[in-house]
């Protein structure tokens, strides 16, 4: 691919990137006052924008999909290290002042960014290349429906790496056996390996909120677990088998089999004890569990 020539900046050059006083003063510009409702906290030191962008291994060649750009902190770290940078907000004020931040701040690039003012959750298309990699501050109140829709809708993308409250990083890269690992966990090893791949303290935000935050980082599977039973089918497993966690899996997937009888012979047939929870389960053994669904009828 093509791209515009990269400017760089020493660490203690201004450059391009938004400093607090920026912030502060595009969003009085704007009217704006960030919202719980929507989870906005905005990023206002440069130095943790490049470490993001640095640790999601962003390349010269990458068309990156960003989640929340907010007033545009990290999309234009992303924009000086990427080839395209596409970004999802569905906020309307900035939304519409966003495509002006980046034209004033990195003229000769703008022609490499792209805005769509959608709910993420709604997205299924975006324009211009397919995404290779999604880097996100995501807001917290929506960060893992939001990161399995886009993961599930755009197959394209490889790497991702989202900043998300600590507690829900630890539970997206759990393994098998921790206190953590529920739902979260398993939906995302379906797509991906997981890890966390660093904290973030709560001072580098306006407003700093009243949580720590991670990075986590996903490298998508070259294939799913491979099985007959469908996505759908395997998360449902899922579902089910957490939402009474404390039950054994043949108690707590009674509801998903017909029966306990007929739960007890999907997972004997899956090579899973009965009495076994889910929190004890990867992600292959819970598609083995779909695919032998019906077991005793067999």
């Amino acid at each position: 691919m093509s791209s515009s020539p990269r400017t760089t900046h020493a660490a203690d050059e201004p450059g391009p990137l938004l400093g607090p006083a920026d912030i502060r003063e595009l969003a009085a510009a704007l009217g704006v006052r960030p919202t719980k409702q929507r989870g906005q906290n905005f990023v206002i030191d440069a130095n943790t924008v490049r470490r993001i962008v640095r640790t999601a291994d962003v390349r010269p060649d990458d068309v990156v999909v960003e989640v929340g750009p907010g007033l545009g902190s990290l999309t234009l770290a992303l924009l000086e290290a990427a080839d395209r940078v596409t970004a999802v907000e569905i906020d309307e004020v900035l939304a519409a002042a966003l495509p002006s931040t980046i034209a004033a701040r990195l003229p000769h690039r703008a022609d490499r960014f792209a805005l769509v003012h959608r709910d993420a959750m709604r997205v299924t298309e975006l324009p211009g290349p397919a995404p290779t990699a999604l880097v996100a501050n995501l807001p917290y109140n929506v960060a893992v429906p939001v990161l399995l829709h886009m993961l599930e809708t755009f197959p394209t993308i490889e790497r991702t790496l989202v900043m998300v409250q600590s507690e829900v990083a630890d539970r997206l890269a759990a393994n098998p056996g921790s206190k953590v690992y529920g739902v979260p966990s398993v939906k995302a090893a379906w797509y991906a390996e997981v890890k966390r791949a660093g904290a973030i303290g709560r001072n580098v935000f306006w407003p700093a909120p009243n949580v720590d935050s991670g990075l986590v980082s996903l490298v998508r599977r070259p294939h799913p677990p491979k099985t007959t039973a469908s996505r759908e089918e395997v998360f449902a497993v899922v579902d089910a088998a957490f939402a009474q966690r404390r039950k054994t899996l043949r108690a707590a997937l009674a509801g998903w089999a017909g029966s306990a009888a007929a739960a007890e012979a999907a997972l004997t047939a899956a090579g899973v004890s009965p009495q076994a929870r889910g929190e004890s389960l990867t992600i292959e053994q819970f598609a083995s569990i779909a695919e032998h669904k019906g077991a005793a009828a067999q």
